[in-house]
């Protein structure tokens, strides 16, 4: 198996990096585009632009439309999808090795005229806005949603991603034209790319694509840290259950020396499954949920606790103490030494399933890239891991006194 590598693509005098691996077990190749300082965080004023425009690049070409595009796919067993996510905006392409050559083509002629008519914006528009009105019956859902927006009041986190039905049938033409040709720029972009492929064939077909973007700028990405207010909120909807969102501040950014403590921090508190604290006192001991989960998100523009469950009406006020009371004692107590050694064998022992596809190594080589944790970053947390003590964990789990100042969004009876 070869090494996952960074290299650099030279076009138009920017250096572009290109991640790669040649594997080849499987006679298929895989890529992906990635645009940095492109997702739904770049929507401005117009909640969901970037979902939008993503959705419109998945409609194919001016010169063959949504399904002739979708045809010339198909007959070659080529996948081709866009999707922006809140920092960047993806193109994803896979095929046999032997089609590749027609799928770096079709990406190609994707990238120089997507089909950005009236006709695939409405069509767009018409799909999203009913999507976004199914979802207000997903509690789960608006109870999540109000909880960023309380985490991330006047940032832009704070709204939905997918936007509301609102700002989605606000949008025109020229305001997703504009979205596109902003971000769809040489300066943004990140190739991976792996499979049965050189590492000059590779180069080729990144610089072919790359060439018929502009330049561009990479723009600065912002860093919004989650509130500490500590609020409550209840959303009343017809429902037989409560559905209890609750996050609060973690203050952890991408590249901390620490962040494998936090790891192991966090699987112990709540991400871990059966065994967890969370799940422990919420499910086994008290019978108030299903499941209930909790962890750490620390992404470039924002780091913060965050966690959920669902109960019945009439346990939601115990439920939320109940949060509060394992959080709190977790901060106050720390864990034991029996709860870090099942946090080490599970991390450890776990981890060959974590890169055993093609993909799992290019995206956790991406991540490592992107976050600018260095290459190899993950072996080396592993390591550090298995040599944690239960003293330098329970110091660590000691100051962060921040995630005990939640906030809740709970979507409750009327």
């Amino acid at each position: 198996m070869a090494e996952t590598t960074v290299e650099q693509v030279e076009v138009n005098g920017i250096k572009v990096p290109m991640i790669f691996e040649h594997d080849s077990r499987l006679p298929i190749v895989s890529m992906q585009l990635v645009f940095r300082q492109s997702g739904s965080i770049e929507d401005g004023a117009l909640a969901g632009l970037a979902k939008v425009s993503a959705s419109m690049l998945n409609e194919g070409t001016q010169k063959r439309g949504a399904v002739g595009f979708a045809e010339a796919l198909d007959a070659r067993a080529i996948h081709l999808s866009v999707h922006a996510g809140t920092e960047t905006m993806v193109f994803e392409m896979g095929s046999l090795k032997e089609e590749f050559g027609e799928a770096v083509g079709l990406l190609e002629e994707l990238l120089t005229a997507p089909n950005l008519s009236k006709e695939a914006l409405q069509k767009v528009k018409t799909t999203m806005v009913g999507a976004l009105s199914r979802k207000e019956n997903d509690f789960d859902y608006v109870a999540n949603r109000e909880l960023r927006a309380m985490l991330f009041t006047d940032t832009p986190l704070a709204s939905p991603a997918s936007g509301t039905v609102e700002s989605v049938k606000a949008m025109e033409l020229k305001t997703v034209k504009a979205f596109v040709e902003n971000h769809l720029q040489a300066s943004r972009a990140i190739v991976v790319i792996g499979g049965d492929i050189s590492k000059t064939d590779a180069e080729d077909a990144a610089r072919r694509l790359l060439s018929t973007l502009p330049k561009g700028a990479l723009e600065s990405l912002g860093y919004y840290p989650a509130s500490a207010a500590a609020q409550t909120e209840l959303f009343k909807r017809k429902t037989e259950q409560a559905y209890v969102y609750f996050g609060a501040p973690f203050e952890m950014k991408v590249g901390d020396a620490e962040h494998y403590i936090s790891r192991v921090a966090m699987f112990i508190l709540g991400s871990g499954g059966f065994g967890s604290r969370m799940m422990e006192e919420v499910r086994v001991k008290r019978g108030l949920a299903y499941s209930a989960y909790c962890r750490a998100n620390i992404a470039r523009s924002n780091s913060y606790f965050f966690g959920y469950l669902q109960t019945k009406i009439a346990s939601q006020k115990e439920a939320v103490e109940t949060v509060r009371e394992v959080i709190d004692t977790f901060i106050e107590k720390g864990a034991t030494q029996e709860e870090l050694d099942q946090a080490k064998r599970f991390l450890l022992g776990s981890e060959p399933l974590r890169v055993e596809t093609l993909s799992q190594r290019l995206s956790r080589t991406f991540l490592e890239y992107y976050k600018g944790e260095g290459i190899g970053a993950s072996a080396r947390e592993l390591a550090q891991i298995e040599t944690l003590d239960l003293a330098t964990l329970n110091a660590f789990i000691k100051k962060h006194k921040e995630i005990e100042k939640l906030t809740f969004s709970i979507v409750t009876e009327e």
